[in-house]
């Protein structure tokens, strides 16, 4: 999946030594266990290679655009120098040649030995048992406290995600919770939910080939409903619940109950949907190498019918708009079979507004009718999405069969066989790139949270100020909440605020139902500041010390 578990798996045992005192050196300045742009820059250039060859060295060993490499990407950065030096071209590519890696001599880097032997006569011993410097406790009790500062110093930061979860913590949650911002959008963010890696949830109608897909994908079984079921999949409905298939030591099943109130776990937000949805959930754990970059959510089949919604105890838009938030692609299945939109599926779709950029289309078990009915189906498809997503570009729809199974020729013929493949090589590509901009959605995600943060503080506190002083609370209350849309008119006249950006209002106003608008905070033009000082000057100023060094 990755470019580096190629390379760096490759890597022998006596030359990982020695990149691990180069390692330790180079990171000599902060001791933080991260090589940035500028440890990068007095580094590499002791390789004596030209600028722009340096360039791809670190944008390909920095795969992941976090800004920085740890011990594993310094390998990769490591071994293409060694390769530029003997004279081949660097790209994504030679690290799937037939370079024997495992052989290969570390680069040459000019005067390195002596200023290390220089480094290790002078360095002073006021490391603790573990080897990490004595400072490190006190700065990462510091990092995480709540007080906040005027201005964000990024000489402790190591990454854009350890910048993002400084400035949510110093700069945005003050403002989420001084205005319930948990309560009505989104709850508040935890640690596991910056360093969670990046999830792709499947929706579909029963019988599309979800949990068909993810097995197809993983090769292999994952543990708990899966195991237990796999001979029963088939066209009834079989998952009957929320499965996250996630890395873990071993293979084992854990109740939704347990994964979320485990805080190394991004899940804690699901409490919210209660006891009846948790007992519908499970996370399902085993070690993969797919699953060390991606996280697959299967959930239960969508169903057609106002019945078979109504006997769901829990909210299922709802739910799924929530995974919609956390996931960096939602793929929609269908099959040739099932191309009507249900009502409920109507609901599914409309609850993912806002992330039409992460959907991507999957017309499953495309083998199961010959070409000229394929090309008729496709139509229908795209018809029918037409009326739901209500967005003027065409979705992206993969056409294929994504199972284990070989492909039906006798239906398709050597032509579709060979379209099957193309666009499986296509959304393969896709899901490769998930993990590359996963740094680039967590920014994207928390500017989008400010800016949701900011609108609703100016909704919460033009509420308190509409109320009355004295007399006659319940009615202006009652009133206010009746004319809701017209509260939102006014809050986006009076601060220049665009309407696409306001939260849905019937949902708004469901909330809202059961709070005191007298008991609301008042508007706090210095903790607006803040949010916008940091969304104009520090996330610009994060991104611009976190780039490549050689850009």
């Amino acid at each position: 999946m990755e470019i580096d578990s190629v390379a760096a798996g490759s890597c022998s045992k006596e030359n990982q030594i020695i990149y691990k005192d180069w390692f330790e050196f180079a990171d000599s300045a902060d001791g933080d266990g991260r090589i940035t742009g500028s440890d990068a820059i007095k580094f590499f250039s002791m390789s004596n290679l030209p600028r722009p060859e340096l360039k791809q060295v670190w944008a390909i060993a920095d795969a992941k655009r976090q800004g920085y490499l740890g011990f594993k990407e310094f390998i990769v950065a490591m071994q293409l120098v060694s390769l530029a030096q003997t004279g081949h071209e660097i790209s994504h590519e030679v690290l799937h040649s037939d370079v024997d890696f495992k052989n290969m001599n570390p680069p040459v880097m000019d005067g390195l030995i002596v200023l290390m032997a220089k480094k290790k006569k002078h360095s002073p011993k006021s490391s603790d048992p573990n080897g990490s410097p004595a400072a490190d406790a006190s700065l990462t009790a510091h990092w995480f406290s709540s007080k906040s500062s005027k201005k964000i110093s990024l000489s402790s930061v190591t990454s854009i995600i350890d910048g993002l979860k400084r400035l949510y913590i110093q700069k945005l949650k003050p403002l989420e919770v001084a205005y319930q911002f948990n309560d009505f959008v989104s709850p508040l963010l935890t640690n596991s939910d910056f360093d969670a890696k990046p999830m792709v949830m499947l929706l579909g109608q029963y019988s599309t080939g979800k949990t068909t897909f993810i097995k197809h994908m993983l090769k292999s079984s994952y543990p708990g409903k899966l195991s237990s079921l796999s001979s029963h999949i088939g066209p009834e409905p079989t998952t009957d619940r929320f499965v996250v298939v996630m890395s873990g030591p071993d293979e084992r099943s854990i109740p939704g109950n347990t994964v979320a109130v485990q805080a190394d776990m991004p899940f804690s937000g699901l409490t919210t949907f209660g006891t009846a949805f948790l007992s519908k959930f499970e996370c399902s754990q085993m070690p993969h190498p797919l699953l060390e970059h991606i996280t697959f959510v299967d959930t239960p089949g969508v169903l057609s019918g106002e019945k078979q919604r109504t006997q769901r105890a829990y909210e299922f838009t709802g739910v799924t708009s929530w995974f919609a938030s956390k996931c960096d692609l939602i793929l929609l299945l269908f099959d040739p079979h099932k191309l009507d939109v249900s009502d409920e599926f109507k609901r599914v779709i409309s609850s993912l507004r806002g992330h039409d950029d992460k959907i991507r289309v999957v017309l499953n078990k495309a083998d199961q009718v010959d070409t000229q009915q394929l090309m008729r189906v496709y139509g229908a498809l795209m018809w029918s999405l037409g009326k739901v997503l209500n967005t003027p570009e065409v979705a992206r729809v993969y056409i294929g069969s994504f199972s284990d199974k070989p492909i039906n020729e006798a239906s398709t013929g050597p032509i579709g066989r060979e379209l099957f493949e193309m666009e499986q090589e296509d959304l393969l590509s896709d899901l490769k790139d998930v993990p590359k901009k996963a740094c680039d959605r967590r920014i994207n995600e928390f500017v989008k949270r400010a800016r949701a943060a900011k609108i609703h503080a100016y909704i919460i506190s033009h509420l308190k100020k509409e109320m009355p002083a004295i007399m006659g609370k319940a009615k202006a209350q009652q009133k206010l909440m009746d004319n809701l849309e017209d509260v939102f008119g006014k809050v986006q006249r009076e601060h220049h605020l665009p309407k696409g950006d306001f939260p849905n209002v019937d949902q708004f106003r469901e909330v809202l139902s059961g709070y005191n608008f007298d008991k609301f905070e008042k508007l706090k033009p210095k903790m607006l500041q803040t949010v916008d000082d940091m969304l104009g000057y520090d996330i610009p100023e994060l991104l611009k010390n976190f780039k490549n060094p050689y850009d």
